[in-house]
């Protein structure tokens, strides 16, 4: 027991799927290592991707590089959450080390497009906290892609096109953020992750926390 009589044991809860989903250059990467910075509570969920890695990505650490057959032996085995093909690229989300997190109350984000998001809700929607951010313009998101320097012309256009298919799916998540400004833009998002995480389904020490009290009453 701290001193004054306040206990310094935290109520226990179950962790968060935390997806933050956005057309290519629209910001959901930047916000993510932003938040992974700030926050140590959350966990980078690393996908598993069957493209060739870019320059300074790492191993384990940006994603897991595989090839196609494992990619597909793993879809066999019901190893991924989810998995898509994105730009002739295959990208899936390995099961266990996510179970793992929420068991132990650590948030799991994900930076993932809407076609992972919907098959994360067809099988964990009570865990699932989903944010779709948009861009303030299509000039702007084509600024931020040429900006990057990771894409050659036709696929910054490739890029471009479909955007505005991606952008079909915003009513489908639980939070839409306008990506004008960086910090803003951030700020909400942590607000989001604060509220979702004190929602009383989520933390599930409560009823022993309250009978504790009521005990000594």
């Amino acid at each position: 027991m701290a001193r004054g009589g306040r206990s310094k044991k935290r109520i226990a809860r179950r962790g968060v799927m935390f997806v933050l989903s956005s057309p290519s250059g629209a910001g959901k990467t930047t916000l993510s290592r932003m938040l992974l910075k700030v926050d140590r509570n959350v966990k980078l969920s690393i996908s598993v991707t069957t493209r060739p890695k870019r320059p300074g990505e790492i191993d384990g650490h940006d994603y897991h590089f595989i090839d196609r057959s494992r990619f597909d032996a793993m879809i066999k085995r019901r190893e991924l959450l989810e998995w898509a093909e994105v730009f002739g690229h295959y990208y899936g989300t390995p099961r266990r080390p996510v179970i793992r997190a929420l068991r132990e109350g650590r948030d799991v984000l994900f930076d993932i497009d809407w076609q992972g998001t919907q098959q994360l809700r067809e099988k964990a929607r009570d865990d699932l906290v989903s944010v779709f951010i948009l861009p303030p313009t299509a000039a702007e998101l084509e600024r931020r892609l040429k900006r990057r320097a990771q894409d050659s012309k036709s696929v910054i256009g490739s890029r471009m096109g479909k955007a505005a298919g991606e952008m079909s799916h915003w009513p489908e998540y639980d939070y839409v953020i306008v990506n004008r400004d960086k910090a803003e833009a951030f700020s909400e998002v942590r607000a989001i992750l604060a509220a979702e995480r004190l929602k009383r389904e989520r933390q599930i020490g409560l009823s022993d926390f309250v009978r504790s009290l009521q005990a000594k009453l």
